[in-house]
């Protein structure tokens, strides 16, 4: 048996408007056409088509990009924004859908009851909800039981049903303009004001259900012959037809109908229509027609979320060659019973409302993403972008509008299932627009950032950090973690040594494995093999970066322990040449960072390195590790007479820069050994920050003596070199 596949006609417009011109149109247009006026009513129209044209358009731009399978606006929406948004919008739209069942066939339950044939037949004397709810209950089995036995017997079904509406609305027009009955004569009403019951929020909120319907056909892609050409046909063609009729039947409501018969009575068309018993086939017909749109479309939604194992995979299973998803339809039944229990049609239209208004407002997002950002999009059907962001703007603006707590509510609700969706790291094999997304941001953000003059106050580490492998001096990673706290960047490059290569770098570099890097999965890590292990830092730090975001600080180990110390003071000379910042750690293994309590910056006069140092010392009371240290600052007064201005000078610093320190200021007339008082008055310092000399060119050897003399035995120090980006800092001159 070959699947049956159905054509734009018969597949998107038909069940589309059929759901548009449906129980809105036929039971409450009239009301809102009473209670807004001709402008207002056009205008609620209006609006509402604003959000269901340019979400149509984006609908149909995105079916001419992708195929597009079961699921419809779910799918489409997986596939653009990712399993985690895409199947938090399918599931509440899906409920939308649901509870839209609801709304449908309470109206026809309403409709059904106000006759008084049947009121005699069940022995009704006043309509109540129970009555709603139970010929409700009885309707939507009857439709599916009609959806599980043949989709192909529904979609017949509403070719009759569509010829039924046009000769209801046939009808109409004729009572209006050829058989008015004496009792429906239009009569003026003294003093109408718009919206004086009512405000324009919860008119819109009651008549946007009606434009949504265009949702029915999308739905129904997995079982269309050619989704790509079918959708945006089928679903433009609806919309603009329901926008027709509903504009035309809003002028005539409002210039020909008795404005008292159209706030009073929701069944007034049948007082007004040249024949009542076309406008009762109409009314079924529509609500039923709707209702059974719903009940093809939603199962499939829900079904498309399953096989994505997004909600339990009972839900996916499909039955018989054109793969009915009976199982979803028996859950899709279920909660559709429960709207039917609320009874309420207009509190149902609200609840709809909102559900779909959400899932509209990321259609056009989507739509926007795709044509801003992804490479790979290439529709058939072309429109400009400010479509989707008028749709998405216009969306979420009226759902302010109607009702605040109702919006975030609606948007709590998609954030957990998203949180929840995002858990079970659920991933495609044809990937989402985010990597686009992204991309594109970065371009703009680099190209904004890179013309900008970043003042001394607002600067941020960013880190080119040589480890020499994690495994082997994890403290290095931990250390420039702390310096970049919450803020600044890190790329660590471990070099493995060939010194039998030919060239510097014999291989491409690879990204370092996160089980590596032990949940470090913030630092860009490189792994680069070198032939000289200085030719290749000197190298990374020349060229290494871009525009914008090329790492001003360099992090490594102080090479004391240098095979070749002379180069490493060479290498020192050329980053500085490079106007880089320098931070060495000389780490001491048996001491470590002790407890992390206490920190101790020594400053001189006559340097830029202190602004540097103290600008790191911001950013390590930022990380968890090292928050709680106190922070000391200690000048050495070198002829004893200097305390009161050193103080000054100081306070003014710390509170430019709003740190919190204590100042120690040590007299030394005597001109005592810098290092000796260093290692007396630092003795109990978890980390200790240094200013270090520039390198001259052909004096590495004595920098390094005096280095080491100088340095040595101190316990864990961090050595500071600073570029010109940072002023100088004048305290103890």
């Amino acid at each position: 048996m070959v699947q049956r596949k159905f054509g734009a006609f018969s597949g998107v417009f038909t069940p589309s408007i059929l759901t548009i011109l449906g129980v809105i149109m036929y039971l409450r247009l009239g009301w809102v056409a009473g209670v807004a006026g001709l402008a207002g009513s056009i205008a609620i129209i209006l609006l509402a088509h604003v959000i269901s044209i340019s979400t149509g358009l984006s609908i149909s731009s995105i079916a001419t990009d992708k195929k597009i399978k079961a699921g419809g606006i779910y799918y489409i929406l997986s596939r653009s924004l990712g399993l985690p948004m895409g199947g938090s919008i399918g599931i509440t739209l899906f409920v939308g859908t649901a509870l839209s069942i609801s709304l449908y066939i309470v109206g026809f339950a309403e409709s059904f009851l106000s006759v008084p044939l049947f009121r005699d037949l069940f022995g009704i004397t006043e309509i109540t909800t129970d009555h709603i709810r139970i010929a409700g209950t009885i309707v939507l089995i009857l439709l599916t039981v009609i959806a599980f036995i043949s989709t192909d017997l529904a979609i017949k079904t509403q070719f009759f049903i569509l010829g039924a509406i046009v000769l209801s609305l046939v009808s109409i027009l004729a009572g209006i303009y050829f058989f008015r009955s004496p009792e429906t004569t239009l009569t003026a009403v003294s003093s109408f004001k718009p919206f004086k019951d009512f405000n324009f929020e919860e008119v819109f909120a009651i008549f946007f259900p009606a434009v949504t319907g265009f949702t029915a056909g999308v739905a129904m892609s997995g079982d269309l012959k050619d989704p790509k050409k079918d959708i945006p046909k089928g679903t433009m063609f609806a919309i603009l037809t329901g926008l027709i009729v509903y504009i035309g039947l809003a002028i005539v409501f409002n210039t020909a109908v008795d404005r008292n018969l159209l706030l009073t009575d929701y069944n007034f068309l049948l007082k007004i229509s040249w024949l009542p018993f076309l406008v009762y086939a109409g009314i079924w017909g529509a609500t039923l027609s709707s209702a059974l749109g719903g009940i093809l479309g939603g199962p499939r939604i829900i079904q498309a979320v399953a096989k994505d194992k997004i909600v339990p995979a009972i839900l996916g299973k499909g039955h018989g060659v054109n793969n009915e998803p009976r199982n979803a339809l028996i859950f899709t039944f279920i909660l559709a019973e429960l709207g039917i229990l609320i009874g309420d049609l207009n509190a149902i239209a609200g609840i709809v409302t909102m559900f779909y208004l959400t899932a509209y407002g990321f259609i056009n997002l989507a739509f926007t993403l795709e044509k801003w950002a992804s490479t790979d999009f290439r529709p058939g059907f072309r429109i400009p972008a400010w479509v989707g962001i008028i749709g998405f703007t216009a969306t979420f603006m009226i759902m302010f509008k109607l009702d605040v707590l109702a919006m975030f509510a609606a948007l709590v609700i998609l954030v957990l299932i998203f949180l929840y969706i995002r858990k079970k790291k659920l991933h495609l094999d044809m990937g989402d627009v985010w990597p686009s997304v992204l991309a594109s941001l970065i371009k703009i953000t680099l190209k904004r950032y890179s013309t900008l003059k970043i003042p001394e106050h607002h600067w941020r580490a960013n880190i080119l950090l040589f480890s020499g492998g994690t495994k082997t001096r994890p403290y290095l990673v931990d250390f420039a973690k702390s310096l970049v706290g919450n803020y600044g960047l890190i790329s660590n490059f471990d070099l493995k040594v060939n010194p039998d290569a030919g060239k510097l770098f014999p291989s491409p570099k690879v990204t370092i494995p996160e089980d590596e890097m032990e949940g470090d999965e913030n630092i860009f890590s490189k792994r680069q093999e070198v032939n000289d292990i200085y030719n290749g830092m000197e190298a990374v730090a020349a060229i290494y970066g871009f525009s914008g975001v090329e790492p001003n600080t360099i992090v490594l180990g102080w090479g004391r322990h240098s095979e070749n110390p002379l180069r490493f003071a060479s290498m020192l000379h050329y980053f500085m040449k490079l106007d880089l910042n320098i931070v060495l750690l000389d780490y001491d293994k048996a001491k470590g960072f002790g407890n992390r309590m206490q920190i101790d910056v020594w400053l001189r006069g006559g340097s830029n390195n202190g602004n540097l140092i103290l600008s790191l010392i911001r950013f390590i009371h930022n990380s968890y590790e090292w928050h709680k240290a106190a922070v000391r600052l200690l000048i050495i007064d070198s002829n004893g007479k200097k305390e009161k201005r050193i103080r000054a000078r100081t306070a003014r610093l710390l509170d430019n820069m709003r740190l919190k320190a204590s100042v120690h200021v040590i007299k030394n007339p005597e001109g005592r050994p810098v290092n000796e008082i260093i290692k007396e008055k630092s003795a109990g310092a978890d980390l200790i920050f240094l200013g270090l000399a520039a390198v001259q060119k052909g004096k590495e050897a004595e920098f390094m003596q005096r280095a080491d003399a100088l340095y040595s035995n101190l316990g864990t120090i961090a050595l500071v070199k600073a570029s010109s980006y940072f002023s100088e800092l004048h305290i103890g001159d």
